[in-house]
């Protein structure tokens, strides 16, 4: 990552956005997702998750899959978390078009 922001006080300031969603758990609370995705039922979705996401674990998105019923899990094997991984912007774009043709 360090390639990506050579720039320390861009850095710094990355961090610190970053460190702050985490720390707050991005204000959903623990668990909320799973605990509430009854409310998601009747919506359409796709989840794009690298296969190595530390971030964001497939076990998670797997979970979250199952108890979603529109949901379609898309595994991409080598990635990670990165969206310029070129399998995840594949799918995110392959994705987009779908929901945007209807």
């Amino acid at each position: 990552m360090a390639d990506l922001y050579p720039d320390p006080l861009f850095a710094m300031a990355y961090a610190r956005i970053v460190t702050h969603y985490v720390r707050h758990n991005a204000w959903l609370g623990d668990g909320r997702i799973l605990r509430d995705v009854d409310r998601l039922a009747d919506i359409s979705s796709v989840l794009v998750n690298g296969r190595f996401d530390f971030q964001a674990p497939i076990a998670t998105a797997w979970e979250l899959h199952h108890r979603w019923p529109r949901s379609e899990l898309i595994v991409v094997d080598n990635a990670g978390h990165a969206a310029n991984n070129l399998g995840i912007t594949r799918e995110l774009i392959r994705a987009t078009g779908r929901f945007g043709k209807r």
